[in-house]
């Protein structure tokens, strides 16, 4: 799904990101498996540099996106310290909340904007007559 006005950071896996990257990154979340393990997106990107491969942190989202929808690591949650492999129904229950909750607070902004828009809108019509 990209989305407008993110069109750089959304934008459908490339090739590159697809068959290089996908695989070193699968491979290496494979061994974060529980709390204890979890690693930051700057530790992730740090040791991709370090293998020579180059990717900014929205890109790297979008292959930690791309990995959780199309189910080729089960369980790959992220808390505020990084990702990790969830080892217990309830750290997936948390995370599913944790998400719930980020929908909501989108929603929220995204009603308080329409109705922003909604009295700018009137006010421009008013302010024709």
């Amino acid at each position: 799904l990209m989305v407008i006005n993110f069109e750089e950071q959304t934008h459908e896996l490339t090739d590159y990101e697809k068959n290089e990257l996908l695989p070193v990154i699968v491979k290496g979340l494979k061994t974060k498996s529980g709390k204890s393990n979890v690693i930051s997106s700057t530790e992730i990107i740090k040791a991709l540099k370090t293998l020579k491969y180059k990717i900014d942190p929205a890109r790297l989202r979008k292959i930690i996106n791309y990995i959780r929808v199309n189910n080729v690591l089960y369980n790959l949650i992220a808390t505020g310290n990084g990702y990790y492999i969830a080892t217990t129904p309830q750290e997936c229950r948390d995370f599913i909340k944790s998400l719930d909750q980020r929908i909501n607070a989108i929603i929220t902004v995204r009603d308080a904007m329409q109705y922003q828009l909604d009295i700018c809108t009137k006010n421009e019509e008013t302010s024709k007559h």
